[in-house]
């Protein structure tokens, strides 16, 4: 089999998947959705001039001195007449600033005293928000591809938007396979483990924002594979386990059965080197993860996430951060290693520290890691201190 690098297997994956269709959804139902159109705002925020503090509204010139008080301006209830000479309106957050008036003086700096108002030097445009001042009408505010987060809805919210126009969310189906793999709450035999990797892959792809089903462990006979991989009805199948070339590997020939192109054949990587990739003739597209979790894992995180990513619209490529080791590392194989680390801040910066055991069957130490460290194909030996990549996985 030929071995590909991470990125260039990556990018022969991504060339064979298009945006899903759009749809348009309720505003309130579209967090982890992504936009197919850009967000414009119909007007500016805010619409007029508004004040940043309680307090007085004025003219500066007028101050200090004694001011006559003529009203009053609240959030949604404006002051509608004009500010005249010697003249003061009663202001609250956020809401319009009269005509005429050019400056707020803070409550906590005036002294009233009944229809007065007292108050010091204050400069023009003390304590004003310009009108605009946050966006301007027309402006573009949010671009299609943007994955709406609760910020983002508060944008678009912001800028008088009830709908929005999205991508469908693509229908991941997951099949592991293996004698060994039982379901909880299952009793597993004496030589039978739990499925740990098929229901952690069906939490990530749907926090990926993608629909998710999951099948039934299929057991190790061809037939039974090849009507399982027939009967998966999405856009793309994973399959867990059952990946490489053994006797008892039997995804690729069942795949193989249905008429797949493949169109990635192995990956220069470590862990995961057996991972592939094709399409099948009906069109669905489907990823072969190895059964080790941990390998599974890395290569959701480096191949399958971003799949998800490009049926949504959304950028596929993975995002990179720099962090300083922890402890030297000696020098790197032929194989690009994606190593499972802990995160830490010192002095401002990220700080990586590898585990000490690396063995893809090892969840617990998955469980931990919160970065995936990664070490180039023939690396040099690495100092304490040197920089390296590391991809965040998130931790709630």
């Amino acid at each position: 089999m030929k071995l590909m690098s991470v990125d260039l297997a990556r990018a022969a994956m991504l060339a064979e998947i298009q945006p899903l269709p759009a749809e348009t959804i309720d505003l309130k139902d579209a967090i982890g959705r992504v936009l197919a159109e850009d967000v414009t705002a119909v007007r500016d925020q805010p619409p007029f001039t508004a004040s940043a503090m309680d307090g007085w509204a004025m003219r500066g010139q007028d101050t200090p001195g004694g001011l006559r008080i003529v009203g009053e301006s609240a959030a949604g209830h404006g002051y509608e007449a004009a500010l005249h000479p010697g003249q003061a309106v009663r202001i609250f957050t956020g809401a319009a600033v009269p005509a005429g008036a050019d400056t707020i003086v803070i409550q906590e700096d005036a002294v009233r005293d009944g229809e007065t108002v007292t108050v010091p030097a204050s400069a023009p445009g003390a304590n004003i928000r310009p009108a605009g001042g946050d966006f301007r009408a027309e402006q573009v505010l949010l671009t299609r591809g943007l994955r709406i987060d609760p910020w983002r809805l508060s944008l678009a919210a912001s800028a008088g938007r009830a709908m929005v126009l999205v991508h469908d969310r693509p229908r991941v189906a997951i099949v592991s396979t293996g004698e060994e793999i039982v379901e909880a709450p299952a009793i597993p035999g004496p030589f039978q483990i739990y499925d740990s990797g098929a229901p952690a892959l069906a939490a990530m792809v749907k926090g990926w924002g993608a629909e998710v089903s999951k099948l039934k462990p299929v057991r190790d006979q061809l037939d039974a594979v090849i009507e399982a991989l027939r009967g998966a009805e999405a856009d793309l199948v994973v399959t867990v386990g059952g990946a490489s070339v053994g006797d008892h590997d039997l995804v690729r020939a069942a795949a193989e059965a249905l008429g797949l192109s493949l169109k990635v054949a192995s990956v220069n990587v470590r862990p995961g080197k057996p991972t592939f990739f094709g399409t099948l003739p009906d069109g669905r597209r489907l990823l072969g993860l190895p059964g080790n979790p941990a390998s599974a894992f890395v290569c959701a995180e480096l191949f399958l996430k971003p799949l998800i990513a490009a049926y949504c619209g959304a950028s596929a490529e993975p995002t990179l951060a720099s962090a300083r080791l922890a402890q030297p590392l000696g020098g790197n194989g032929p194989r690009e290693h994606w190593m499972r680390a802990k995160l830490s801040f010192q002095d401002g910066g990220l700080i990586a520290q590898p585990y000490r055991d690396q063995d893809s069957s090892l969840i617990t130490v998955f469980a931990g890691a919160d970065a995936l460290l990664r070490r180039l194909a023939g690396a040099t030996p690495a100092a304490a201190g040197d920089l390296v990549e590391v991809l965040l996985l998130p931790r709630a």
